[in-house]
């Protein structure tokens, strides 16, 4: 959105098309705060005429998803059970510091129950359809399903969201937008509803990479300085050859394909390493792995109440139990040995790409339609993403399709603590596709 536009207008047109049947505005938000944010956008104005900006997010509309707390507001994290739950006292730290940047909160966006699945679907306030072939009705990704919905549709200028196993990348992946998982540690949970206490990280979706900076610089406190120029020519990037580029929906193959060869046409050199310890997630993630075992103790106190889960959730946590101590120590033990692999491996390249996910949105209908439907294609679609979370990395994903066909994201990623770089090089690799 241009910085030169009343904060109020542009709220004014985000809150029309939230209330326009035509798009997803009543399934993407399960709550909008029109007279707070008509409130902010006016103070925003105010100062802006007066000569003070406070940041370069100042007065824009953004969504933060419904884990987050915002003072005075029950976060219910996409349940029923929690809707009565008293109201927070105050606002999560990334939703505060996202306001003292002068950011516009627009409303709280729909999410899996408890931030478990990536599907999208939501049983209690129902499921944002994708804005890619709306008619049909296909899947928006998830956790952070009405996050991406809401950015996609036009409904806000930016999401806050959070990634466990892929919750940011993947709707922004399967709804044509850019989504950014930060280091766990660079960004404070404070405030916001956990699933894993290991690997759940807070970050933005945004229209570009650089927005995507902005805003991770917001969250972690850091300077919103441009980020550093990166020519294309000379970048290394690592191509990880492993059950993460295996398996691909045709449409998925021929987009990443597509990408890789405009990018060594601009001179990158992609190079393709074996990493077996990609395809050993059957061990990572066994009954949950971390977050599953974690989910289990954080929704134990309240399991008498399972019968009002989604029961695809309910039937995911109640898995943890089965996870012992010595299982919870062997996976960080297994955990510690793959971060080492992977550095190692990725220490001479610029940075790792993948597809985020193997497969375009599935229709909600298909993904939906049995338990056994639905598991396969969640395990399906978190395929790949989760491999950061277990890294302890960060990852951008950004659309590499054709426009007109079906959403793909590329990953760009990283290892701990190289967030500015992996976002220097994705804005690089950016720029090449959109000439595309």
């Amino acid at each position: 959105m241009s910085t030169t536009t009343p904060s109020r207008d542009r709220l004014e047109r985000c809150l029309d098309r939230i209330a326009d049947p035509a798009y997803e505005g009543a399934r993407a938000f399960v709550k909008v705060y029109e007279e707070t944010a008509r409130a902010e956008a006016d103070y925003s104005d105010a100062l802006h005429r007066a000569g003070v900006v406070r940041s370069p997010i100042d007065g824009w509309p953004v969504s933060v998803k419904d884990l987050f707390d915002v003072g005075g507001d029950v976060t219910r994290a996409g349940s029923r059970v929690l809707a009565n739950a008293p109201p927070a006292a105050r606002d999560a730290t990334a939703v505060a510091r996202l306001r003292a940047a002068g950011a516009v909160i627009i409303g709280r966006t729909n999410m899996v129950e408890f931030a478990f699945g990536v599907v999208g679907a939501n049983p209690h306030y129902g499921t944002p359809k994708n804005p890619f072939d709306r008619a049909t009705g296909r899947v928006p990704g998830g956790s952070s399903s009405g996050a991406a919905v809401a950015l996609a549709d036009g409904l806000c200028a930016a999401s806050l969201g959070s990634d466990t196993r892929g919750s940011i990348r993947i709707p922004a992946a399967l709804c044509g937008v850019t989504g950014f998982k930060p280091t766990t540690r660079r960004v404070p949970r404070d405030g916001a509803f956990p699933l894993s206490y290991t690997l759940d990280s807070v970050g933005p979706l945004c229209t570009s990479v650089e927005q995507c900076a902005t805003f991770d610089a917001v969250l972690a406190v850091q300077p919103t300085t441009p980020l550093p120029g990166i020519p294309v020519r000379g970048l290394r990037l690592l191509l990880p050859r492993s059950s993460a580029l295996e398996d691909l929906d045709a449409r998925v193959a021929n987009a990443f394909d597509a990408a890789l060869d405009a990018l060594s046409r601009e001179g990158a050199t992609i190079v393709d390493v074996p990493m077996p310890t990609f395809d050993r997630q059957a061990e990572y993630f066994r009954l949950g792995g971390i977050a599953g075992a974690e989910a289990y103790s954080i929704h134990r106190p309240r399991l008498e109440r399972l019968d009002e889960y989604d029961p695809r959730v309910g039937k995911r946590i109640v898995l943890g139990k089965d996870l012992s101590g010595a299982d919870y120590v062997e996976i960080v033990r297994l955990r510690a040995a793959f971060i080492a692999d992977v550095e190692a491996a990725a220490a001479q390249y610029d940075a790792i790409v993948m597809p985020t996910a193997p497969c375009i949105a599935p229709t909600i209908a298909e993904a939906t339609a049995t338990d056994e439907d639905y598991f396969r294609w969640n395990a399906r679609i978190f395929r790949n993403a989760g491999l950061i979370n277990f890294l302890d990395g960060c990852a951008v994903s950004l659309p590499c399709h054709a426009p007109g066909t079906a959403p793909v994201g590329l990953s760009v990623c990283g290892v701990a603590m190289s967030d500015r770089h992996t976002l220097a090089v994705a804005r690089a690799v950016e720029a090449v596709l959109a000439e595309r």
